[in-house]
């Protein structure tokens, strides 16, 4: 099982973080050791003085797929929910500024939070999904599935290009603006079309 996030899918944190619009998908990997375990907090680790939060809309590979066509890329998934793609923010500046990988910053142990799931036929549209986190109980970041650069049946068609598509694989597909620092004893709520889907301790 494979964790694929796509960077830059929405303007308005492009533009937050001083970023360049790309011209195609922004892609990178977490390892299955990334994720955080089922009712554990999140960690922060010794390394990096400003971890970020980045929440996400994550869909499950239901099916083999490699080459997709983006009109049979609907096949391929059920289920929908949140996901926390952490950043290790100082690290990855540095590291941006060097022209190398992000891996260190993006996927280190603890750094993939993965929601309970929702069968999307529980959604009217899934290209107009609305989402949100609440840091210590105050709404910090707002989306919608329709302010998304690709959308998700783009996303599986692209992403499968490069990389074959296995059955529980999970795509992250990219955070709206928002995102900030997260503290010691704080609390993150996740809101899926108002459905409480989380909550994660920071310790």
């Amino acid at each position: 099982m494979k964790v694929i996030c796509v960077g830059r899918n929405y303007a308005d944190h492009i533009s937050e973080l001083n970023n360049t619009k790309p011209s195609e998908p922004v892609l990178f990997l977490k390892p299955d050791s990334a994720i955080i375990l089922k009712n554990r907090p999140f960690y922060i680790p010794d390394f990096s003085n400003d971890i970020n939060y980045e929440i996400e809309l994550i869909i499950k590979i239901s099916r083999l797929g490699k080459h997709i066509q983006m009109k049979f890329s609907h096949k391929y998934y059920e289920y929908i929910g949140l996901g926390i793609d952490f950043t290790a923010r100082d690290m990855q500046t540095e590291l941006k500024k060097k022209g190398l990988p992000w891996e260190k910053s993006k996927a280190f142990d603890g750094s993939c939070f993965v929601s309970e799931w929702v069968h999307k036929s529980n959604f009217k549209d899934l290209n107009k999904i609305d989402f949100n986190l609440k840091l210590n109980n105050n709404i910090v970041q707002n989306g919608n599935s329709n302010l998304m650069l690709w959308k998700i049946d783009e996303l599986i068609s692209y992403i499968s290009t490069f990389f074959t598509l296995k059955i529980g694989d999970i795509i992250f597909t990219g955070t709206p603006s928002g995102v900030g620092k997260v503290s010691k004893n704080d609390i993150l709520e996740g809101f899926l079309e108002n459905k409480k889907m989380f909550n994660l301790k920071i310790k």
